[in-house]
């Protein structure tokens, strides 16, 4: 039997999760195991969740786990259980002083097939998200990437008096010593430099000055690592260039804000979020099933009498509708004579995508609303496909108007449990958005109601007050933009 293992070695980027490469993307989502750094941003595992996750993470000088260790446990896990195929996730490149050489290295004395996935340095990113171009056609036309470890030897900086901009990775807590140690070589004590922390991410700060006064200034700002730090001419550029501290700067900057979804959902929400300079990290709180009954929705659709009109409440509603209809073999046209109602637009959207116009949506999203507005007399039918979760205000709401409500299991909504790490950061986060009341019960059963929560909408605002939480902001319209204003409110009563 041919053994399936096999080593994907990964460069991360230098933090902004957007940097990752398609081709790394791509082998994220093929892993069966993935052995993340300190350094590559855990918000890349969204693009695994099949995979088990391993944090062999080294911070600085700790000794959390060695790198022979960290040799051994790739080569163990891509042999274990006849072959698997592992994901080594590794901040910055996997080549530039990230020792991906010597992993590289144990998977081919092991036997093992690997690859290389290039990753974009931080020695380029943290200076260009700076505001720092490494070259320039009129101040410099050479660079040189340079560990500042001085526990690997002598540097030979006399040797690179020649190259225009010097950029050091590792350095921040020899800077001083580094800094006395080029100026002895030769640079001149006035030559511009710049430290930056955190390069590339909502956390990113930047201090400049001299060669003879960088460490001084690195030391009084507090900065520590990971930092990169440029040395050239090139440094004078930030007052022109600067752009990405610029666009960070309002009350999301620099915060972490969680966002609830299914385990197997994307979020447009995160994208807002990142543009606001926000540090996200999204949580699978919940996660969708197939129904108990898998012939339930088309049964209910086909029975005698006929549902005037069919009740869709979210957009996981439209997604099990068209499922049954296409596992039963049929399409639209079995929808014919019905009128439909979206809870929102936002569903209403999704019946869209799929070539259908909803019939009535209520001027206010929500259940409440459906249920007062629906352009139904007494007597009329209605079919309602939700989950075995649903709440009982839109059935309530239509009964007392004599409408004849009916509900049928399209979906189940059950809890996904999140990774150790996950349930870290979750409770550190300043803010978390909740969609909707099955997130806001899933949140309330993991971690409690100590948060503070952005919400979509009054039926999950209350559904959240109910569970416990005090600390809410509603969003003004049931917009992901909406959303992301809410979120920007919350964090302002918060400490940074």
């Amino acid at each position: 039997m041919t053994s399936r293992a096999f080593v994907s070695l990964i460069g991360a980027g230098p933090g902004d999760p957007g940097l990752l490469t398609l081709k790394g993307k791509e082998a994220l989502a093929q892993a069966d195991v993935v052995l993340f750094d300190y350094l590559a941003n855990p918000d890349l595992l969204r693009h695994c969740p099949q995979a088990r996750t391993v944090y062999v993470g080294k911070k600085g000088f700790s000794e959390y786990i060695s790198q022979e260790q960290i040799n051994a446990l790739l080569v163990q896990t891509a042999q274990a259980e006849g072959g698997q195929r592992v994901a080594r996730l590794k901040g910055g490149d996997v080549y530039v002083f990230g020792r991906g050489g010597e992993e590289a290295e144990a998977c081919a004395e092991a036997g093992i097939p690997f690859e290389v996935v290039p990753g974009i340095s931080s020695s380029i990113a943290a200076a260009a998200y700076a505001g720092i171009p490494v070259t320039h056609r009129s101040v410099a036309r050479s660079f040189a990437v340079l560990t500042g470890n001085v526990k690997e030897g002598d540097a030979h900086y006399e040797r690179l008096s020649g190259v225009d901009t010097l950029v050091l990775l590792m350095g921040v807590r020899n800077l001083d010593v580094i800094a006395r140690e080029l100026m002895q070589a030769g640079r001149p004590p006035g030559t511009p430099a710049a430290t930056i922390q955190w390069g590339t991410t909502p956390q990113q700060r930047t201090v400049t000055g001299t060669l003879a006064t960088i460490a001084g200034e690195v030391e009084r700002a507090g900065l520590e690592a990971p930092a990169v730090t440029v040395v050239g001419e090139v440094v004078r550029l930030r007052d022109q260039l600067r752009w990405f501290d610029l666009q960070h700067g309002g009350p999301l900057s620099g915060r972490h804000v969680a966002v609830t979804r299914t385990r197997d959902g994307g979020s447009g929400l995160v994208d807002l979020l990142r543009a606001r300079g926000a540090n996200v990290l999204e949580v699978p709180l919940i996660r969708f099933a197939a129904p108990s009954d898998p012939d339930a929705v088309v049964r209910a659709l086909q029975a005698e009498p006929r549902p005037e009109w069919l009740l869709l409440t979210s957009n996981q509603a439209v997604t099990s509708l068209f499922a049954a209809l296409d596992a039963a073999g049929l399409d639209v046209r079995a929808l014919g004579g019905l009128r439909i109602a979206a809870v929102g637009p936002s569903t209403a959207r999704s019946l869209q995508e799929r070539g259908l116009r909803a019939d009535f949506v209520p001027g206010t999203p929500g259940a409440r609303h459906l249920g007062a507005e629906l352009p139904a007399g007494p007597g009329a039918r209605v079919l309602h496909l939700t989950s075995q979760l649903a709440e009982a205000e839109l059935q309530d709401a239509l009964e007392a108007r004599g409408i004849l409500y009916a509900r049928t299991e399209a979906y189940r909504t059950e809890a996904a449990e999140p990774e150790l790490n996950e349930l870290e950061r979750l409770r550190g986060s300043d803010v978390v958005t909740l969609a909707s009341g099955s997130a806001a019960r899933h949140l309330a059963a993991l971690a409690g109601t100590d948060f503070t929560v952005a919400t979509m909408g009054p039926q999950t605002t209350d559904a959240s007050r109910a569970l416990g939480f005090r600390r809410i902001v509603m969003a003004e319209t049931p917009s992901l933009d909406a959303l992301v204003d809410a979120a920007a409110q919350a964090v302002q009563h918060t400490a940074p």
